[in-house]
């Protein structure tokens, strides 16, 4: 007869994620209390990746250094399995890592800056490698073998990564990613040293309650497909499916947090996107340029744009936007007719010039700007869904299609 006291009792899901961002909270002071709810979901996901189509990437960026990325990654590593921290590591050896006999690892690129950075060179091949390995089935086609005798041979890159560095990433790494902008602390923002002979060790037995734990949800989470809020589509439902279905594995207050959370950082991602410079163009003339009239000629929309104090058209390259440059840039956007965006010619009490029709620029302002100031973003409606990239309806997972009753709404641009 067993004794009961020795019994395995269920694990309480939410009290353990609690443990984890208190771990992290010791040791990292990260920019928003959404960014602790990531990074502890997170941790969690990097046990549980076969339940999941795509591992969303970790990314902790900063402009400045001494802003505590290296020490979150640190932290991180304790509290995943087969961690295995590089710097600089070549395709080959990362392929050899993923496919080892013991299992996936979870890898921790420090110093991602020196990978893709401005001075790094040809990296396309590592890039690859992180872009392949966000989707379960991702891999990348080696040759093997010698001279005559090779064969081709196709290597899984899929694995959970976590990335540090200054600056930014390439696009496609960052959609792919879970970005926590870090800052250096302020006077009055206090952490505790990490120590790694004695705090290794706590990070460890964590680590090995989300295992026990991420084994007792693990046929549960396969077969999970979590409500996701209103707005999250696409890429960034890819990214957060995995973390929002363990937060409702784990229950207590971790499904509201996560879904505030995916809110905030999706939305403070697309705030900081430097390469959306098409996005604001739209914007800026939507919110200041056009406003309520339905024509401008080319040169009031040129005066106006250069005349933002906040905006990027007087320095496009060293150089303030042109016509030919505005053409160039709207030219990639198409009409409600799916033609592309071009000036036109209409007559003016001075004159005849050339300019461009609110009319031709309402579709792709509604499908790529943020809603106007003032204004709340609304789900599509069953008759009318959201689809990207030109797709059907019966393109679009249900999972996408029904959003969650809790909406949010996205944060407008800035005016001046």
């Amino acid at each position: 007869m067993s004794d009961p006291t020795t019994t395995d009792m269920p694990i309480d899901g939410a009290a353990l994620l609690d443990d984890v961002e208190a771990f992290h909270r010791r040791f990292n002071v990260f920019p928003t209390q959404s960014a602790y709810v990531a990074v502890t979901l997170w941790d969690a996901h990097t046990h549980l990746l076969d339940c999941f189509e795509a591992t969303p990437r970790l990314a902790f960026l900063s402009p400045e250094p001494g802003s505590g990325k290296s020490r979150a990654l640190e932290i991180v590593e304790t509290l995943t399995p087969r961690a295995e921290t590089t710097v600089n590591a070549s395709p080959n050896s990362l392929f050899r890592l993923v496919d080892a006999p013991e299992g996936r690892p979870t890898l921790l690129f420090d110093e991602i800056d020196t990978v893709f950075g401005p001075k790094a060179g040809d990296n396309e091949p590592v890039r690859g490698f992180l872009n392949t390995g966000y989707r379960r089935i991702g891999g990348m086609h080696r040759c093997v073998g010698d001279g005559a005798n090779q064969s081709v041979q196709k290597f899984s890159s899929y694995c959970a990564v976590a990335m540090a560095g200054l600056g930014s990433l390439p696009d496609t790494i960052l959609t792919r990613s879970v970005i926590i902008r870090m800052r250096r602390r302020a006077p009055n923002e206090k952490c505790q040293p990490y120590r790694q002979r004695i705090h290794e060790k706590e990070g460890h037995a964590l680590r090995d309650r989300l295992a026990a734990w991420a084994d007792s949800v693990r046929e549960r989470l396969s077969d999970a497909w979590p409500v996701l809020p209103e707005g999250i589509v696409d890429r960034p439902a890819d990214v957060w499916e995995p973390l929002l279905a363990i937060a409702e594995a784990a229950g207590g207050t971790w499904p509201e947090r996560a879904r505030a959370a995916c809110l905030e950082l999706v939305n403070a991602a697309h705030d900081g996107d430097e390469a959306s410079l098409g996005i604001r163009l739209l914007t800026d003339l939507r919110d200041k340029v056009f406003c309520d009239e339905d024509r401008i000629p080319t040169a009031v929309i040129l005066e106006r744009l250069l005349g933002m104090d906040d905006g990027p058209w007087n320095d496009l390259d060293d150089k303030p936007i042109t016509s030919r440059t505005l053409a160039k840039m709207l030219g990639q956007y198409v009409t409600p007719e799916n033609k592309p965006i071009k000036p036109r010619t209409f007559r003016t009490p001075t004159g005849i010039p050339k300019g461009y029709f609110a009319e031709d620029l309402s579709d792709a302002w509604t499908r790529y700007c943020p809603p106007p100031p003032g204004k709340s973003a609304t789900a599509a409606t069953p008759q009318q869904p959201q689809v990207s990239g030109g797709g059907s309806v019966a393109d679009t997972p249900a999972r996408v299609r029904n959003t969650a009753p809790e909406t949010a709404t996205h944060p407008a641009p800035a005016t001046t």
